[in-house]
């Protein structure tokens, strides 16, 4: 009888201590991310055109357009965590890098707060398990400048000049420069010409190194003959 009631307490106290103890963080509800790069000269050369940020017209550079968390069926999670706002006081060491790397060309001109601050809230918020939210803009800029598109494009013939390339020479060059192949995907000119607009590479669930894609996106085709406009 004395055994049964050490038992029985033993029982609540565990209980007891189960319901204070912190809660175990849930599982991550993705599998890996998409870095995606822009290619500015192709985001303005459209009917809608563009308006360079306040800081200056970007350099002639592949921007980031996000870090996004994906699973391998091809869905993904958003908005996490609605009480997540984006503070630009959290990235204040970050604010220079941002502006030439992540610079935002939409109108009417802006300081790129808006828009960072939707790729936070949007994305970066659903990988809270491994950024908060230096670490998650900190991450895309590392794996940005590791990946150094543009030179690979370049010692593969590949130049923004106005030039035309197809789909297995811009595929080819970067995968020889950075040893991993995008996604590619293209816009269209005012004249209706098929452009290299965006490159899409896939992370790891920690958001430290790059990986094979398990699944490819649904970006916008290429044609057959592919423009690399200057910018």
């Amino acid at each position: 009888m004395a055994s049964a009631r050490l038992s029985l307490a033993a029982a609540i106290l565990l209980m007891v201590l189960a319901a204070v103890a912190p809660g175990r963080a849930a599982p991550p509800d993705y599998d890996f991310f998409y870095l995606v790069l822009q290619w500015p000269g192709s985001y303005c050369d459209t009917r809608q055109s563009c308006c360079y940020p306040k800081s200056g017209k970007p350099a002639a550079d592949f921007g980031i357009h996000g870090l996004w968390p994906n699973r391998d069926d091809g869905s993904y999670p958003q908005n996490c965590n609605p009480d997540s706002e984006f503070d630009p006081s959290k990235v204040s060491d970050l604010l220079s890098s941002l502006r030439a790397k992540w610079p935002t060309l939409a109108c009417p001109t802006n300081d790129g707060l808006r828009f960072w601050g939707h790729e936070w809230e949007k994305h970066g918020t659903c990988a809270s398990n491994v950024f908060d939210e230096h670490g998650y803009f900190q991450a895309a800029l590392r794996l940005r400048d590791r990946l150094g598109v543009l030179r690979a494009l370049a010692a593969g013939g590949v130049r923004p000049d106005g030039g035309y390339y197809t789909l297995d020479q811009i595929k080819g060059a970067i995968r020889d420069g950075t040893g991993f192949e995008p996604y590619v995907e293209c816009n269209r000119d005012e004249s209706g010409n098929s452009q290299l607009y965006q490159l899409y590479f896939c992370v790891n669930a920690a958001g430290d190194s790059l990986v094979e894609c398990p699944i490819l996106p649904r970006g916008r085709p290429c044609g057959s003959r592919i423009e690399f406009p200057a910018f």
